[in-house]
């Protein structure tokens, strides 16, 4: 799970990290109020959407009076924000983050991601901020700093040190920067993220250290533990396909074919959407409906897909390990004959008593594809869906 940019500041700021004063704003009104709020003489409009690169896309505006925040609040609010991260598609800017300006001195890239390969937490920085990573990595590979954190022992004051030395911090923003660091360490770990990333991590021009933008992703798996980060969320800016899928526990990731998928267990998954794409077809979502595939959940499993509007084939592919093939099979017919389906479906059943399974798919009376193995599937979906695709263009 995302949050917005001024929701990671309140938390850094929780534990120590410096940041800019600054208000939410739903309104334009509200808007020239907050900057009316804070004072000073400039303000920093930030459209506050799950994406970065939002300054390049027209997202952050700065400002020199009141009305100019309120002209930009109108231009921003309910706009669809279209980055290169979010897609054609955009996404909607719901709410503003009015701050007031930063003298910036220089710009400092810093993160905590987890690193699954070394098990270990990871610091990534970078005296070249303010732009992506991957940008940096290209245009100044040797500026980048790793520094690998033992879980077990937490980030350590040297750690600190070595890294804030290695980014060209003067003596005099020693203990600042470590202050900085360790807050980002702290939050990382005390709230199940997976993802702290502060770009750019400003030295303002009398020396002191302010983030002044912010990214935070956390753990799903451990939200149950953290209402207050799950308090957080914005519906809005997810896909509405992924959001509907974890609200009923399943587990879904959008993409752009259109073959929708309905299999369970995430490797079966994975390997259905290759073999898809080896024959020549395009997934239209990965979608693991877990170990249970009773009719309950096989019925939102195709509601699930079936509100895609870009599918034109379903492709079931169940391996029956705890369940039973007969289960499924009986399961899908039910889904088929309460549903409106209107494309065609592939059904690939594996496993425990399959024979049985195929023999109720083939005395059903539902309209279905049958397939033995996961190739014939994919061949048969692939070819349902160019079928339905000439019919839809006829």
């Amino acid at each position: 799970m995302d949050i917005h940019e001024y929701q990671a500041k309140a938390l850094l700021s929780e534990f120590g990290m410096p940041i800019a004063k600054g208000g939410i704003a739903y309104s334009p009104e509200q808007a020239a109020y907050r900057a009316k709020e804070l004072g000073g003489e400039k303000w920093v409009v930030k459209a506050q959407v799950h994406s970065g690169a939002r300054g390049k896309a027209g997202g952050i505006r700065v400002c020199s009076t009141e009305n100019e925040v309120m002209q930009a609040a109108n231009e921003l609010l309910g706009r669809r924000l279209v980055t290169n991260q979010t897609g054609p598609q955009g996404k909607l800017i719901g709410r503003l983050y009015i701050e007031e300006a930063t003298d910036i001195g220089r710009e400092i890239y810093l993160a905590f991601v987890l690193d699954r390969s070394s098990e270990r937490i990871m610091c990534v920085a970078s005296a070249a901020g303010g732009m992506d990573i991957e940008e940096i990595a290209a245009s100044s590979p040797d500026s980048i700093v790793r520094v690998p954190i033992e879980p077990a022992v937490g980030m350590q004051d040297f750690q600190a040190r070595e890294i804030a030395f290695a980014l060209g911090m003067e003596a005099g923003q020693l203990a600042e920067a470590v202050k900085a660091l360790k807050a980002c360490y702290r939050a990382f770990r005390d709230l199940d993220a997976t993802m702290v990333e502060v770009n750019p991590l400003v030295v303002t021009g009398d020396g002191r250290i302010i983030a002044l933008d912010a990214k935070m992703g956390f753990d799903d798996n451990a939200l149950f533990r953290r209402p207050q980060i799950s308090e957080l969320r914005d519906k809005s800016q997810e896909d509405p396909r992924e959001m509907n899928a974890a609200d009923r526990g399943l587990s879904y990731v959008g993409l752009d074919g259109n073959i929708g998928c309905i299999i369970n267990g995430a490797g079966l998954a994975m390997a259905t959407l290759d073999m898809i794409k080896h024959v020549g077809g395009e997934p239209a979502n990965f979608l693991d409906i877990g170990g249970g595939a009773s009719p309950e959940r096989v019925a939102k499993a195709f509601n699930l897909v079936l509100s895609d509007e870009g599918v034109d084939a379903i492709l079931v592919n169940i391996f029956a390990g705890i369940n039973r093939c007969d289960w499924v099979a009986e399961g899908v017919i039910q889904a088929l004959e309460k549903l409106n389906v209107t494309v065609p479906v592939v059904v690939r059943l594996s496993g425990t008593n399959v024979e049985l399974g195929r023999q109720i798919l083939a005395d059903s009376k539902v309209d279905l594809i049958t397939a033995d193995t996961l190739a014939e599937a994919a061949q048969k979906a692939v070819a349902a869906a160019g079928a339905q695709q000439s019919k839809g263009d006829a």
